[in-house]
């Protein structure tokens, strides 16, 4: 084949790749093209280690566009997570969520704990880690969903706002309870909730009891009704241990004590 010849070929197979959309395969077709030569690979293997290159890029490009998305804080991993601070229930518990079947069944999880036990953390792990998997996960505060439930209620888009937000199939909402809601913020909660019942999974950390669950909803009934539909189908992971940031400022003071 003359060099006219290969210049052309190439610029077919760029152009056809291009339309194709095979960006992988676009770029390293001839790199492995050389591999494939020196370890005398047939058609057929070289086809699929183009074509297994082309999937796992994919892969990658959609597990980061769904970090993305998820707005979960990156730092908050399984990796920069101590499992060993957990009682062991709720350890064999996260290691069952991780596998990702409770999205399947429109299972809600609830994290009780004083503050700096670590529920956000380990809420944000298990989005992580069912992110990797290929999941579709969302994070917020209880404080920040409210105000956007609120801004849509007033747009008179609050139907189309809680659609988008089922396209996820878990909804962290972090420090429920932390910041007291005005009865038009528990109303719009409540209907997102009631939404939700059933058809998407919602992952909740809370650092009171549900027996201090009225100064939310302000209502006994919506309160309870709010409460029916998250434990009707829920994991609880009671994370009934010592704050992480007091345990590591008293760490931290100790070792400079004895310096």
């Amino acid at each position: 084949m003359t060099t006219t010849e290969v210049t052309d070929v190439k610029a077919a197979l760029t152009e056809g790749l291009t339309e194709l959309r095979l960006p992988t395969v676009r770029l390293c077709y001839e790199e492995t093209a050389r591999l494939a030569e020196r370890e005398t690979l047939s058609y057929e293997r070289y086809l699929l280690q183009l074509v297994t290159r082309e999937c796992e890029d994919r892969q990658r490009k959609r597990i980061e566009r769904l970090l993305s998305q998820s707005r979960i804080p990156a730092e908050k991993s399984l990796t920069t997570f101590s499992l060993k601070r957990l009682p062991p229930k709720v350890v064999l518990v996260t290691k069952t969520l991780l596998e990702g079947e409770f999205l399947d069944r429109c299972e809600n999880v609830l994290a009780f704990g004083n503050p700096g036990s670590g529920k956000t953390h380990l809420l944000c792990a298990i989005g992580q880690e069912l992110i990797a998997r290929g999941r579709r996960i969302y994070f917020t505060t209880a404080a920040l969903l409210v105000q956007d439930l609120l801004v849509a209620k007033r747009d008179l888009k609050l139907s189309r706002f809680i659609k988008r937000l089922a396209a996820f199939e878990g909804l962290i909402v972090d420090d429920l309870g932390y910041v007291q809601q005005s009865r038009e913020e528990m109303e719009v909660l409540f209907t997102l909730l009631a939404e939700r019942y059933e058809r998407g999974s919602v992952l909740i950390s809370s650092n009171l009891p549900f027996s201090k669950w009225e100064g939310i909803f302000k209502d006994p009934m919506t309160t309870a009704a709010a409460i029916d539909r998250l434990v009707h189908h829920c994991v609880i992971l009671e994370l009934n241990i010592p704050s992480y940031r007091v345990e590591q400022a008293k760490k931290a003071k100790a070792e400079s004590n004895s310096e």
